[in-house]
């Protein structure tokens, strides 16, 4: 479902990405990890088109991500580790604009609201201000409009960063369902415990370059048994990190 290709991308002379190859079929939770500055979120940006490549390409739904980023744009929902929502809207008049944008119906936009917001516990918050939300309804609320168009591809930034225990779960029975459905998802987190609890697979990126691929299970086999922490520790560990110019 995702491929890329080679894929490079420079900020000034920051290497955020450095020929990155990779592929995540359909119907996987595939995990991100890496340390700040490692070009996970880099490779979301590019993938969304919020970014541009250098060089190198990548397909979601074998459409290309420059040439045919409309089309793109239809299958996908995106997550940003802070989204941006309308403050002065009620959360009912920001899901029915997003819905509005995927010229989704009217009634089918009122029937999905009302299903999702059971969902997401935001039924008693229908006429609430989005300025006047929690982080952590701010975050049910973005995944309820996220999956408003039932994109078959999610790709999420740090989606459990400041949530409570009952948020966490319901997210990722919600990711968990999706795949099941045969969606496709790409998520960042620092979370390890998490990437250990909900990936079908992991990579781990470092200094731009994809360092390790798999199933935890295969991961482990390649060193000794250790477990996802020490895994990641050892693989990334450097004398001198790098210093990032930006959020890459």
């Amino acid at each position: 479902m995702i491929q890329i290709r080679e894929l490079s991308k420079t900020y000034g002379g920051f290497q955020a990405l450095d020929a990155l190859t990779l592929d995540i079929p359909d119907g996987q939770l595939f995990c991100f990890l890496g340390p700040n500055g490692a070009g996970k979120t880099t490779t979301i940006k590019i993938l969304t088109g919020l970014v541009h490549q250098d060089s190198g390409s990548a397909c979601i739904n074998h459409l290309d991500i420059r040439q045919q980023s409309h089309e793109v744009k239809k299958i996908i929902g995106y997550i940003p580790d802070t989204p941006f929502l309308y403050e002065r809207l009620t959360t009912s008049e920001f899901f029915l604009f997003y819905g509005e944008l995927f010229d989704i119906p009217t009634p089918r936009i009122a029937t999905e609201r009302d299903r999702l917001f059971d969902v997401f516990g935001l039924q008693d918050h229908r006429s609430s201000l989005v300025r006047n939300l929690s982080h952590g309804l701010r975050q049910r609320l973005i995944y309820a409009t996220t999956f408003l168009h039932n994109p078959p591809v999610l790709l999420i930034d740090e989606p459990f960063v400041g949530l409570d225990p009952y948020t966490i779960k319901l997210i990722k029975s919600m990711l968990r369902e999706h795949t099941n459905k045969g969606g496709t998802i790409l998520l960042t987190t620092h979370i390890l415990a998490i990437a250990e609890d909900i990936a079908d697979r992991i990579g781990i990126i470092h200094q731009g370059k994809l360092i390790a691929y798999g199933a935890l299970p295969e991961l482990q086999d390649e060193h000794q048994g250790a477990n996802l922490e020490d895994i990641f520790l050892a693989l990334t560990h450097t004398d001198t990190q790098r210093k990032p110019h930006v959020n890459a």
